[in-house]
């Protein structure tokens, strides 16, 4: 069941109330009589169970696939530089 928030506009107090989605909004405030007003807040969300997580996955040694099912494609790897060519000494005659 959701929680609601209400204000009251006679003594501007805000309290909560846990109802069902079927139950009509509080109008009177029982505290003053005044009139209350339904407020807008964020939603409360909770993940449960595996899988929210980077570290709920397991690491394959190969790519994983990419959003349209193709291989993700690998950087090339960049070649070091070619090995010094041997020095040559002058003949000698």
């Amino acid at each position: 069941m959701p929680l609601y928030e209400y204000r009251c506009a006679k003594c501007d107090v805000v309290i909560e109330k846990i109802q069902k989605f079927s139950d009509a909004p509080l109008e009177v405030h029982e505290g003053c009589g005044g009139k209350l007003e339904r407020l807008l807040g964020r939603p409360a969300l909770q993940f449960k169970g595996s899988g929210f997580y980077i570290t709920d996955y397991k690491k394959s040694g190969s790519s994983s696939p990419s959003s349209n099912g193709k291989p993700a494609a690998t950087k090339p790897k960049p070649k070091k530089d070619a090995p010094a060519a041997a020095s040559t000494s002058p003949k000698k005659d």
